[in-house]
């Protein structure tokens, strides 16, 4: 095996769909299966379950990814330390931020970031924020911006940026712009649309639990982004965060209903791991960007 089938390996294991990850590294789809194929006999063992609907990696391709993704990393690393003759730091920086983070808690970091590192290379992985803390921990990234909760002090090294409300949004000209009633009336008789997963969807789900409420779900998605995009078809009002319509496409074309202080406030902020290792240049790199989390006044910015 060589790195170029490490790499072909490793997008597929993360996008798991041979055309995405085939146009990801220059290959066809029938290409990037002879790799993976070949892969497997080198290995002697299935490292994905592949039918014509879905891909899924094996229990030893999970165990393989780390394998790959580690080889990957360390090569990289050490490149950029062999291509470091100044004093000057270069290298990489994985972060997660969902898109609303994209626009809002982003691009002031950046703006330090370049300033103080101006050759670092940033790499960053959109999604749903309820992924951001798996992404930390699983080490898939060196920093994510998350919701901060105390079940995780302890694991993070944690900066709060900004707090925001959870809010229900309705589309601007649709049926749910006059909202009325207590926040169990809402929930208990207009349609929902919900995240899947993440702490507004378990505060709800506490809160209504605890109520005794039976709330009607209209639509669930992954993502404040995709329940956004069903909210501006109206088919009801989505619960987000209030700096989901703050910043971004969303500023417009929205009004948002008070849900009340029953589902809290949202801490937004950083988080990385306390402790970091890697090459001098990668941990040079995290020492920096601490400073950065840590000495900024982010109500400036945000």
């Amino acid at each position: 095996m060589d790195f170029f089938e490490l790499n072909a390996f490793v997008h597929l294991a993360e996008k798991l769909h041979f055309a995405k990850a085939a146009m990801d590294v220059n290959l066809s789809a029938s290409a990037l299966s002879r790799t993976i194929s070949r892969l497997e006999e080198e290995c002697n063992t299935l490292l994905f379950e592949r039918n014509n609907r879905e891909v899924v990696l094996t229990d030893d391709g999970r165990k393989f990814f780390e394998f790959a993704r580690n080889c990957i990393d360390k090569k990289n690393e050490l490149i950029q330390d062999y291509s470091n003759k100044s004093d000057e730091i270069t290298g990489q920086l994985k972060v997660f931020a969902s898109v609303t983070a994209c626009y809002s808690i982003m691009p002031p970091f950046i703006k330090l970031l370049s300033a103080k590192l101006p050759k670092v290379k940033l790499s960053i992985e959109t999604g749903d924020p309820a992924l951001a803390i798996s992404a930390v921990k699983e080490g898939r990234v060196h920093l994510a911006v998350a919701a901060i909760t105390e079940e995780y002090a302890h694991f993070f090294d944690s900066v709060s940026v900004s707090k925001s409300p959870l809010v229900f949004a309705a589309e601007k000209n649709g049926k749910f712009t006059e909202v009325t009633g207590s926040p169990q009336d809402i929930v208990s008789s207009v349609p929902l649309i919900l995240p899947k997963a993440g702490l507004a969807r378990e505060r709800f789900d506490s809160w209504v639990k605890s109520r005794n409420v039976k709330p009607v779900v209209a639509a669930e998605a992954e993502g404040n982004e995709a329940v956004m995009a069903l909210a501006a078809l109206d088919l009801g009002i989505a619960l987000v965060p209030k700096i989901v319509l703050d910043y971004g496409p969303y500023k417009e074309g929205f009004v948002s209903h008070n849900a009340g202080n029953v589902l809290g406030y949202y801490d937004i902020g950083f988080i990385q791991k306390v402790n970091f290792s890697g090459s001098p240049s990668s941990v040079k790199i995290r020492k920096y960007v601490t400073e950065i989390l840590h000495t900024t006044n982010w109500g400036d910015f945000v």
